[in-house]
């Protein structure tokens, strides 16, 4: 079965998200369009672009502005999450950043590799082979505050199972999606799905850290560290990465950042697919001045907490 075939015939789907993205599948996969000695989405060359260097310097700054400013503050958070409930402080996840082929030879590797890549990952279930994964992109650790149960995946393993209806990565908010559990005699129905942020592996100080985005401070590490940037695709897990249509995973062009175009648009509030398809805008309209009013507009997004759950 192809990656992307696994809408069912009686699920309607929106021109301006799905229907777009197939459209654009059968462009971005053309013979020889794998070729380009620079990059094709973005324009940019892949080895020597000054906006690369620029969005690196400015990555610095930022990260290490706001990790000497907000240093109290985490401080004050660390001692809450202790006292919540046990188990350490932070929260490190491996996560997909971005796809080194491109960036080491010049050129995006062939799309009928990457879709053998997202069927292994499928296949297995629950990933495990590095070789396969790490083909998507650059393997990153991605730290934030800890607010779940330490043993959440043991309490809950059904919301780590990573198992979607295409239907669902169409209409369904992605944190009902990915944080609650389905209704055990209507496995179409989520509990308390007018609740998006009712996620029962969630800890009471997790709640307000999530509320607030705090949690997302120690993602300045990361970028401070080369593998995020300040803006750019949140990173993803590597289970979600089978569920992407292949025009989705342009968004592993760039390097994944602390806040986006999706997180400015909706956040948790948006489905799946829609979170991809503002990655990839994101992607083909990158540019400093965009970033730019990223950040200005994160900051009375997240004053607002847009989505925040």
């Amino acid at each position: 079965m192809a990656l992307n075939d696994r809408t069912p015939a009686n699920v309607p789907t929106r021109p301006g998200s799905v229907e777009a993205a197939r459209r654009n599948e059968r462009s971005d996969s053309r013979p020889g369009a794998s070729l380009e000695p620079a990059d094709p989405v973005t324009g940019i060359s892949a080895r020597n672009s000054w906006q690369n260097l620029t969005t690196r310097i400015s990555d610095l700054v930022i990260s290490s502005v706001a990790l000497l400013i907000f240093a109290p503050l985490m401080l004050i958070i660390a001692c809450a999450i202790k006292l919540d409930s046990s188990g350490p402080v932070f929260f490190c996840h491996r996560r997909v950043g971005i796809d080194r082929r491109f960036h080491h030879d010049g050129h995006w590797p062939r799309p009928e590799r990457n879709n053998r890549s997202a069927l292994a990952v499928a296949e297995s279930g629950h990933g495990g082979d590095r070789r396969v994964e790490d083909r998507f992109g650059k393997p990153i650790y991605l730290y934030k505050f800890r607010t779940m149960y330490v043993d959440s995946r043991e309490r809950f393993p059904d919301l780590y199972r990573y198992e979607y209806r295409e239907g669902e990565l169409d209409t369904i908010p992605i944190k009902v999606l990915v944080g609650h559990r389905r209704v055990a005699d209507d496995s179409k129905r989520f509990e308390h799905a007018e609740n998006p942020g009712n996620d029962p592996r969630v800890t009471r100080v997790g709640r307000w850290l999530r509320r607030t985005s705090l949690d997302e401070l120690p993602n300045f590490l990361t970028v401070f560290g080369g593998d995020m940037s300040v803006v750019g695709p949140r990173p993803d897990i590597v289970e979600n990465v089978r569920w992407y249509h292949p025009r989705h995973r342009l968004k592993f062009r760039v390097k994944p950042g602390v806040t986006g175009l999706a997180q400015v648009n909706g956040r948790g509030n948006l489905s799946f697919h829609d979170t991809n398809e503002l990655d990839v805008e994101y992607v083909r309209r990158r540019s400093l001045v965009g970033d730019l009013r990223i950040i200005l507009k994160t900051i009375w997004v997240t004053l607002r907490r847009d989505g925040a759950f």
